[in-house]
C-alpha cells in the first residue's frame, strides 16, 4: 500500500509540472512542426520578426496579468493604446512643423502620450476602488470613451498622418532599427545598418536585437522584477487571492487597485508609442485588434483568471505563442481567420489545465 501511495505521488508531482510547464512545451512545438512545415520560418529574419510581432501584445498583456491578478480586468486599454498614438504622433508633428528640435519634439511627445493615457487609468483605479464598479463594466465603459476621444483628436480619421520628413525618419530609425545587424561579407554591425550596401547585401541583412523588442524587453525585467521581488508583487498577488484578509493585514486596497490600473494604462501607452516608431503615425485603432490576443496571453500564461496566481514569465510566453501562431500560419499561406479559433481552443485548453493543477495541488496537500 505504501509503494502504491508513494506511485500515486510521484505521478501528481510529474503531472503537477508537466501541467506548469505545458506552454513552454507547446511554444517549442509549434517553433518545431512551424520549422518543418514552413518554408523560411527557421531564419535569424523570421525570429526577429516573431519578436517584434509579439511585442504590442506582450506590452497590453504586461498590464493586464497584474490587473487580472487582482481579479478584475482592463478592457480599455485597446484604445488607450490608441490614445497614446494618437497623442504622441500628433505632439511631435505640430511641434517638429514648428520649427523646434525633432530630438526634443520626440521626448515631448513621448511625455504627452504617456501623461494623457494614464487618466484612463486613473479613473478605472478610482470606479474600482472607490465606487465598487465591477472592474468589466468600469473599463468596458472606459473602453468607450477613449475610443471616441482618440477619434475626436483625429477628426474622425484612423490615421494622423503630415509628419514631416526629417521625423518620419527618426522614428523610423528607431521603430525599424536594431541595436546589431548581421551583414554578409562584414559580420556584425552595431547600432545602424550601412547606407552603402550592394542589393544582395541588403537583401540578406538582418536584425538580431531590434529596438521595440529590447524596450519590451526592458518593460518585462522591470515589472517582473516589481512582481516578484517587491512588496507591491505581494500585496496585488494578496488581493487577488482575498481583498478582505489582505485588508484586515494593513494593505490600503483601494490605492493599490489605483496603481494597478494607471500601472496598465502605462505599459498600454507604451505600446501605443511603440506603434508611432514602427509606423510614423498615430492610429485609434492602433491596439483594437490586440485587445483579444493580450487576454489570451496572459490566461495562456498560466494567470488564475479568479485572481492571485500569475506570472509575467508566462504571459511572455503566451504572447510569443500568438506571435508564432500567427506567422507559421501566414508562411504557411493558411487563412489567418483560423489564428482565432486556435487562439480559442488554446484558451479553453489553458483554463482547463489550471483547473487540473489546482486539484492535484490539493491532492498532495
Amino acid at each position: 500500500m505504501k509503494s502504491k501511495s508513494s506511485s500515486a505521488t510521484s505521478l501528481d508531482i510529474f503531472l503537477n509540472l508537466l501541467a506548469r510547464s505545458w506552454t513552454y512545451l507547446f511554444l517549442v512545438g509549434l517553433l518545431v512542426f512551424f520549422s518543418l512545415t514552413g518554408p523560411g520560418f527557421f531564419t535569424v529574419r523570421n525570429f526577429s520578426n516573431i519578436l517584434v510581432a509579439s511585442t504590442l501584445v506582450m506590452l497590453m498583456a504586461i498590464g493586464q496579468t497584474f490587473v487580472i491578478i487582482t481579479s478584475g480586468i482592463d478592457l480599455s486599454i485597446a484604445f488607450t493604446v490608441g490614445l497614446s498614438s494618437v497623442i504622441g504622433a500628433t505632439t511631435m508633428r505640430n511641434l517638429a512643423l514648428g520649427g523646434m528640435d525633432i530630438g526634443l519634439a520626440i521626448l515631448i511627445g513621448i511625455g504627452a502620450g504617456v501623461l494623457a493615457s494614464l487618466i484612463p487609468g486613473l479613473v478605472n483605479g478610482y470606479l474600482v476602488a472607490w465606487v465598487r464598479v465591477p472592474p468589466f463594466i468600469a473599463t468596458l465603459g472606459m473602453y468607450g470613451i477613449v475610443r471616441g476621444a482618440a477619434f475626436l483628436l483625429t477628426d474622425g480619421q484612423q490615421v494622423v498622418g503630415g509628419l514631416p520628413q526629417n521625423l518620419r525618419d527618426s522614428l523610423s530609425s528607431i521603430g525599424n532599427g536594431s541595436l546589431i545587424y548581421t551583414v554578409p561579407d562584414i559580420g556584425l554591425v552595431f547600432f545602424s545598418r550601412p547606407a552603402d550596401l550592394a542589393p544582395a547585401q541588403l537583401r540578406f541583412t538582418d536584425m538580431l536585437l531590434p529596438y521595440p523588442v529590447i524596450v519590451a524587453a526592458l518593460v518585462v525585467l522591470i515589472f517582473g522584477f516589481i512582481l516578484g521581488r517587491t512588496q507591491f508583487g505581494r500585496h496585488t498577488y494578496a488581493i487577488g487571492g482575498n481583498q478582505d484578509a489582505a485588508i484586515r493585514a494593513g494593505i490600503n486596497v483601494k490605492r493599490h487597485l489605483l496603481m494597478i490600473y494607471v500601472l496598465s494604462a502605462f505599459t498600454a501607452s507604451i505600446a501605443g508609442l511603440l506603434h508611432v516608431f514602427r509606423f510614423t503615425a498615430g492610429s485609434p485603432l492602433a491596439g483594437e485588434s490586440a485587445l483579444l490576443s493580450s487576454v489570451a496571453a496572459v490566461v495562456i500564461g498560466g494567470t488564475n483568471l479568479f485572481g492571485g496566481e500569475g506570472r509575467l514569465s508566462g504571459t511572455v510566453v503566451g504572447a510569443l505563442i500568438i506571435a508564432t501562431l500567427t506567422t507559421g500560419l501566414v508562411i504557411l499561406n493558411i487563412d489567418a481567420l483560423w489564428q482565432f479559433i486556435i487562439v480559442g481552443v488554446i484558451i479553453i485548453v489553458a483554463v482547463l489545465v489550471g483547473r487540473v493543477q489546482q486539484a492535484l495541488e490539493r491532492r498532495q496537500i
